[in-house]
């Protein structure tokens, strides 16, 4: 999973996510901005990690309907021509790509009728676009809307919903306490 969250440690929703996904034994978080703070991408790195990927999941904050920086300049480095897409380019032929998003808007205001004139899935449509070009499977977005004002029961919920995504049940209330640690100390060194 590429996490890239520059305001992780306010972060009300994405990073107890990253966390929870953290603790799951197949899911490699792979935290951008705990990475590559100076901006400087490991790239043969990157790309090994995406290789050994089912599925690549992109999670993120929107920052102005689009993707953070990082995130951005970590697609342009990473998923190369000749690699990624292009001749020669098959490294991700065949995987599927799960965006989950988080907004600080309503549901309400990312349609039609709201402030923002269009659905999320729009603003994303780059990301679906990059996906299919690589030979990926594009799959239905995660939308988590009015992030900063979920309660904790809101949180869980989207966390149930995004390991649902990925093929795991709940883990469990005692199994999720138990490896909350483990969790942090792994997105840290990720």
């Amino acid at each position: 999973m590429i996490y890239a969250n520059a305001r992780a440690k306010r972060s009300h929703v994405n990073r107890p996510l990253a966390e929870a996904l953290a603790a799951l034994p197949d899911v490699d978080v792979r935290d951008l901005y705990a990475r590559y703070p100076d901006y400087d991408i490991d790239v043969v790195a990157e790309q090994r990690a995406l290789s050994c990927a089912d599925t690549v999941v992109l999670q993120f904050p929107t920052f102005w309907f689009s993707v953070p920086p990082l995130l951005k300049l970590w697609m342009d480095e990473v998923l190369e021509r000749g690699w990624a897409h292009g001749p020669g380019g098959t490294a991700l032929r065949g995987k599927s790509c799960l965006v989950v998003a988080s907004t600080r808007g309503t549901e309400e205001a990312y349609s039609a009728e709201g402030v923002h004139r269009h659905p999320l899935s729009s603003f994303l449509l780059p990301l679906e676009q990059m996906a299919l070009e690589c030979g990926m499977t594009w799959r239905a977005p995660i939308a988590i809307h009015d992030a900063y004002r979920l309660d904790e029961a809101g949180v869980q919920r989207v966390i149930a919903e995004v390991m649902a995504a990925l093929g795991h049940g709940d883990e469990g209330g005692s199994t999720k306490a138990a490896t909350a640690a483990t969790a942090a100390a792994r997105l840290e060194l990720a």
